[in-house]
């Protein structure tokens, strides 16, 4: 999750970073919108993720990193980049399943078919202008980076 968190990081900084002055202008000044992700049950603040359960914090992070399955394939990216995102999104996924498991010990409620199939900014994927185009990029990196520091801060808290 570190690694995806610094990939996350990194692509965003590129993708500002590869832009005119004036276009990196304008995309600073995009308050982001609400994102699915922020609508998960999960702590609000520092005190309330260290009180959180484990199993809390390890389910909201499955369901954040399944949340971004579909979407790591629309990352304005190098294709290495994107299969090594897809490829350890997957990873993680595999390996926190089986963490939820063996934390489960019989209080069931949580399986992988019960996790609500999501496929965040949906309105993300229609064709749009080159300006439109930008502040989407921006948005879904911006996004990434934001969802990735959060599985990063609650495994740590849970580990």
């Amino acid at each position: 999750v570190q690694h995806l968190h610094l990939v996350a990081q990194k692509l965003f900084s590129d993708f500002g970073n590869s832009l005119q002055l004036e276009d990196q202008r304008q995309l600073n000044k995009i308050f982001l919108q609400d994102c699915h992700s922020d609508y998960f049950l999960s702590p609000i603040d520092k005190h309330e993720t260290q009180r959180s359960p484990v199993l809390k914090l390890l389910s909201i992070s499955y369901r954040l990193i399944e949340s971004w399955e579909f979407s790591s394939r629309f990352l304005v990216a190098g294709f290495a980049v994107r299969t090594q995102v897809t490829s350890k999104l997957s990873e993680l996924k595999t390996g926190l399943m089986k963490l939820i498991e063996a934390n489960q010990d019989g209080a069931g409620g949580f399986s992988e078919s019960s996790v609500i199939q999501l496929t965040p900014y949906g309105n993300y994927y229609q064709s749009v202008g080159v300006d439109e185009s930008f502040r989407r990029n921006y948005e879904l990196f911006a996004r990434f980076k934001k969802d990735m520091h959060k599985v990063e801060t609650y495994l740590t808290v849970a580990k």
